[in-house]
């Protein structure tokens, strides 16, 4: 699915009106028609409010809510709308809206101070539906104080509160917000999510984002270069199984990594991989934590010692790497000076697929090593969280995650890595300009082997799509390996949902995740999950 930033969002709507007849009031129309068929069916179908709610704005964005307020008086609910600026009269689509609210019975308050709008929650003690129609993606930060009072008073006192496009308070573009925010539950986005619902506080305040189709043309939800990851792209990209195929052409990975106390990390990686159908898997670590490997890993899993510098012994790794179609270097390889050295051997001696995660992302720098990462003859996958990201592009974390496509882009453009930006909401940015967003939230990942988990997927996926060793080196086809790494992050999610469900969040654990594993590819080889 298609993610837009705003000055995307009015081209499409320019190019609907000017090249389809649509025309602003028909859009208006389809936004009150499905935003209240939304609200009616799924959130007051079994709860029952004195009165819904709407905050209107001076823009379209107060007529989008009216108009779905009007459309929810005809499902028989009642409706109060507050007008913030009587004494603006706005656009005209939103005089027009007023107008049509009034006679199909939506109550009108003109609000002419804060006082006036804090004394209806204070005086009426009531559970409170609220729709925000304030500001949409037109918000010009900083907001005045009367909104700021506003907006605080009303997430004080909503039991459910429905934002309109975007959250009021959030920038379009780039999620920011300058002092307060819509606290949203459910964001209603008019036909395509906006990418700042998605990135810095836009998903604490959007929560759950759902899209309305308004009726914009179908060819319209192609192109621009950010996609939503949903279950239905997963699906299209979940590869079949030859049933005559041996283990080696479903391929080899190698995972590097462990240490002394931190072997469970490169342990889950391997496992993971297994479970998501590579042929084959090795581990290797250190000498020192060999033995400590082996009481932890399967017996599925070839095992093996790291060579260290000046180590003739166990040489032969670095010059051997062909046979493997793919290799995860970092999980708990642990920060020393040696884990820089086996990341560098593994980049200048391996021309497949390699990912790039943990500690391995430490031993490295964007500044010095940049060159290096730009040379490489197969794909590079770096897998940061936003703390390993500042450290690897010499930012602070606020930096980072107050303008995280435009540092992403920089970091892709002069490395030709792929990049995933790990957090609640994921962003993987690839060397052809395209972003994709993962946005599944799941509090039971917050735990130590979640990111292990995700990169023995990513890294056994792309090892059953690695580079053809009987052709060029340099031109393999990134684009199944592309598509891995977003089937990758759709597994890692539903599989963690999975787990989330059978063990609740406090309870489940990492090797939670990767038994899941199974029960996710079932789900997409089936119709279990939804389409989004």
């Amino acid at each position: 699915m298609r993610i837009v930033e705003v000055a995307e969002m009015r081209q499409i709507e320019a190019t609907v009106i000017n090249d389809y007849s649509f025309d602003k009031d028909l859009i208006i129309e389809n936004v009150g028609i499905r935003g209240a068929d939304f609200i009616h069916q799924h959130l007051l179908k079994d709860v029952h409010y004195n009165e819904i709610i709407i905050l209107v704005g001076q823009g379209n964005n107060g007529a989008d809510s009216l108009a779905i307020g009007r459309c929810l008086k005809n499902h028989g609910h009642k409706v109060r709308a507050f007008i913030l600026f009587p004494e603006d009269p706005g656009t005209e689509e939103l005089k027009k809206q007023i107008r049509l609210a009034k006679a199909y019975g939506v109550k009108i308050s003109d609000v002419r101070d804060f006082e006036q709008f804090a004394g209806y929650f204070t005086q009426t003690q009531d559970k409170y539906f609220v729709i925000d129609g304030i500001l949409g993606t037109g918000i010009r930060l900083p907001l005045s104080q009367y909104l700021f009072d506003v907006i605080n008073h009303v997430n004080t006192y909503a039991d459910i509160m429905v934002a309109v496009d975007i959250p009021s308070g959030i920038d379009g573009d780039t999620g920011a917000v300058s002092s307060t925010a819509i606290k949203a539950d459910y964001t209603l986005s008019i036909s395509y999510p906006k990418i700042g619902s998605y990135l810095f506080a836009g998903p604490i305040h959007s929560k759950e984002v759902v899209v309305l189709d308004v009726g914009f043309p179908k060819k319209l939800m192609k192109g621009g270069d950010k996609t939503l990851l949903t279950y239905k792209l997963a699906k299209e990209l979940l590869p079949e199984r030859n049933l005559f195929y041996h283990k080696k052409q479903y391929g080899h990975l190698l995972a590097i990594g462990g240490s002394q106390g931190m072997t469970g990390a490169i342990s889950m990686a391997a496992q993971a991989a297994h479970h998501v159908g590579a042929g084959l898997v090795s581990a290797v670590t250190w000498e020192k934590a060999y033995y400590e490997l082996l009481t932890r890993i399967p017996a599925e899993i070839m095992t093996g010692i790291l060579p260290q510098a000046n180590e003739t012994e166990g040489q032969d790794l670095y010059h051997e790497l062909e046979k493997f179609s793919a290799i995860v270097v970092g999980p708990g390889l642990g920060r020393c000076a040696q884990a820089r050295d086996v990341v560098l051997e593994v980049l200048n001696n391996f021309y497949g697929p390699v990912l790039i995660d943990a500690d391995a992302i430490n031993a490295l720098n964007m500044n010095r090593d940049a060159g290096p990462l730009q040379l490489r003859r197969g794909l590079t996958l770096l897998t940061p969280h936003i703390g390993e990201f500042a450290h690897f592009m010499e930012l602070t974390t606020e930096e980072i995650l107050s303008r995280p496509i435009e540092y992403l882009k920089e970091a892709v453009d002069k490395t030709g890595c792929a990049i995933l930006l790990k957090s609640s909401c994921s962003i993987l940015a690839l060397p052809t300009g395209e972003f994709f967003i993962n946005y599944l939230p799941n509090d039971g990942l917050a735990k130590g082997g979640s990111g292990d988990v995700l990169a023995g997927i990513i890294g056994g996926l792309m090892a059953q799509n690695g580079h053809d060793k009987r052709g060029s080196r340099f031109f393999y086809e990134n684009k199944k390996l592309h598509d891995a790494i977003c089937l990758g992050l759709s597994i890692h999610s539903l599989a963690a949902q999975v787990a989330r469900d059978i063990h609740g969040p406090r309870s489940m654990s990492a090797v939670d995740v990767i038994k899941a594993i199974s029960e996710a590819f079932k789900l997409l080889e089936g119709n279990s999950v939804s389409e989004e």
